[in-house]
């Protein structure tokens, strides 16, 4: 049974930063696209970032470009989120996604979820 399970959340300043974390279980890691997405209050959920299996290679919403970075450890099967200069409108839940194979900006594309963790940013 595959299971994410993420961490980090919490209360932040604007101007503030972040880092969360999502880790793995029930599937090889390394098999695995990953991605971040989130819902903020009364809105869809939507796309963030994604990372191939090797690490190498990323995608990152426009709207986050140059604050956010995604990463990942694959001998300690976890995704991370860098999150920078963080400002009120990235308050959400923010959620990891994993899928077989090649990583994906869809959310359709994902089966496995984490249960989210809030992010709130907030002076």
């Amino acid at each position: 049974q595959v299971q994410l399970v993420e961490s980090g959340g919490g209360l932040v300043q604007p101007g503030g930063s972040l880092k969360l974390s999502c880790v793995l279980s029930g599937r090889t890691f390394t098999d695995a696209g990953m991605a971040w997405f989130r819902r903020a209050p009364g809105q869809d959920r939507e796309f963030v970032a994604a990372i191939s299996i090797s690490g190498k290679d990323t995608l990152i919403d426009d709207t986050v470009k140059g604050r956010f970075t995604i990463s990942r450890d694959n001998a300690k099967n976890t995704l991370y989120l860098q999150m920078n200069n963080l400002q009120p409108e990235a308050t959400a839940v923010y959620y990891c996604a994993s899928r077989p194979g090649y990583y994906s900006p869809h959310e359709l594309d994902y089966a496995s979820w984490g249960q989210g963790t809030q992010v709130t940013v907030s002076s």
